[in-house]
């Protein structure tokens, strides 16, 4: 089992440009960190020959290099100048089921639609209890088919109107892509709780899960979609201005609840989300932590002759380990930034290893030591989180046998203590190392084999990024304090379908 939260998916969408499907291609390579078990493009266009339009679509498991290795593809299947994407992560139960791979495509009375779809909705049993009871029958265990289901049982004239009626009936977390014949809708839940994009190049416009999708492809970002608005794109939308957007309301009672750990370890770092640079939002994250946690003046007055080291895990957490540094200097904490961890990127996800040691070596296999930096020195790890804490614990081995003088571990978030429903997967509660050692910091540091432990405060990391994001968003934190800010359907079991997009 993955050592790392998940997010569920990244989804992309294209709006009047010859190069749609291509442009999606790209944004998906962009935002494969989001997603890497399976991937899909559909268009949309006109068939001259039968002279309706259709909806070709490419969807496949796989990274998005593998799934869309044929040019031909692009140049004679996936044609038309609108196109959506989605990259997929799901819970492992179903993770091989074929009929779950997104975007899915749908024709009904009012035409053809295709919809991609990232999040949980927490109110997936209900719906579909809902419809068992009417006769439905599912094609897949996503939450997802859910909204089209809603979107072809709704009594309103016109998509626009069924799309409205649709969501307003679920709840939880959803950014979606929606295609029709003629327009490309973007749509994020009311709370807010994924980022998503809104983008333009040439006469284009395009929606992203995170901005990196837009650099790659040399598109403008223009803003975000807001929370609870419903983007209507169509041929008629030559500036911003002329989009029809229509906004849902919120729960009430309930915030705008933007997914915090999308700053401390989803998004990318060169991304912009919820308003604000991941980089700069991370950084500050850091020099929090070193205002929490300064570490490096009571290192060197246990080895006065030897200048403590900050290292990162990389990637995911470089910028916080920078932000940990300068801060630490600034307060007068003398330490250095050093590369002593080096990650091999070429470590396929289908790596097996035999025995018992397979974590062990997969962690061998992905990271590696620098002995001349870490060698005699007070080491001072910086990692963005501790979910099972196994990989840590490979790791705090390989360390040790660099033979530094101490090693510290410090987490730039709190503690992980309950389960998410918004579109991010952890283990069970009973999984996480903070609930297997009854939340003692102190046995946990036993545990993975460090002098000390020290994790980010939940109001230090809420701190940090809203001084550094200038938007009145609010931001969930219920993975670390259990304060869920939408209510989840009572009894709800994740492993039973699987809820996600």
């Amino acid at each position: 089992m993955p050592d790392k939260p998940h997010d569920y998916c990244g989804i992309f969408g294209a709006f009047n440009h010859p190069d749609a499907a291509v442009l999606t291609y790209y944004g998906l390579h962009a935002l494969q960190h989001r997603g890497q078990e399976s991937a899909g493009i559909v268009t949309a266009t006109y068939d001259e020959h039968h002279r309706r339009p259709v909806m070709p679509l490419h969807k496949d498991f796989g990274l998005v290099l593998n799934v869309f290795d044929n040019k031909k593809i692009f140049t004679e299947k996936l044609l038309g100048s609108t196109a959506i994407g989605h990259n997929r992560y799901s819970t492992s139960g179903s993770s091989r089921n074929p009929a779950n791979i997104q975007p899915f495509r749908v024709h009904y009375r009012d035409g053809n639609l295709a919809l991609a779809h990232n999040g949980n909705l927490t109110n997936a049993r209900q719906l579909r209890d809902r419809f068992r009871e009417e006769g439905v029958l599912f094609q897949s265990t996503s939450d997802t088919e859910l909204i089209l289901h809603l979107i072809s049982h709704s009594k309103k004239s016109g998509q626009i109107e069924q799309i409205v009626d649709a969501v307003s009936q679920v709840t939880g977390a959803y950014c979606l892509v929606i295609l029709t014949d003629d327009k490309l809708i973007a749509v994020r839940d009311p709370n807010g709780f994924r980022p998503l994009a809104l983008g333009k190049k040439a006469d284009g416009w395009f929606v992203a899960s995170e901005t990196c999708a837009f650099d790659i492809n040399d598109i403008t970002y223009v803003r975000d979609v807001k929370p609870g608005e419903i983007l209507v794109i169509d041929r008629n939308a030559a500036s911003e201005q002329d989009m029809q957007s229509i906004f849902i309301p919120r729960q009430e009672n309930t915030p705008t609840s933007g997914c915090i750990f999308e700053f401390v370890y989803f998004s990318r770092p060169d991304s912009r989300i919820f308003g604000e640079n991941v980089d700069k939002v991370r950084r500050r994250i850091g020099r929090q932590l070193a205002v929490e946690h300064p570490l490096s003046s009571f290192l060197l007055n246990k080895y006065p002759d030897k200048q403590p080291v900050v290292i990162s895990v990389p990637d995911s957490s470089n910028t916080a380990a920078l932000g940990y540094a300068n801060e630490s200097n600034k307060l007068g904490e003398d330490c250095r930034f050093e590369i002593g961890l080096i990650r091999n990127h070429y470590v396929g996800r289908t790596f097996i290893s035999p025995g018992q040691e397979s974590r062990e070596l997969k962690v061998r296999t992905k990271f590696n030591t620098v002995r001349g930096v870490l060698e005699g020195r007070p080491v001072i790890i910086v990692d963005d989180s501790i979910v099972r804490g196994t990989t840590s614990r490979h790791l705090v081995d390989m360390i040790r046998k660099a033979n530094p003088a101490e090693v510290h571990f410090l987490a730039s978030s709190p503690p992980i203590i309950e389960p998410c429903y918004y579109g991010m997967d952890f283990p069970s509660p009973k999984e996480l190392i903070a609930n297997v050692y009854d939340r003692d910091v102190s046995r946990i540091a036993e545990s993975l084999g460090v002098d000390t432990l020290h994790y980010l405060s939940p109001q230090g990391l809420v701190e940090a990024v809203k001084f550094a994001n200038q938007s009145d968003m609010d931001y969930c934190t219920a993975c670390f304090t259990g304060n869920y800010p939408v209510p989840v359907t009572s009894g709800i079991d994740k492993d039973e379908n699987d809820l996600n997009g």
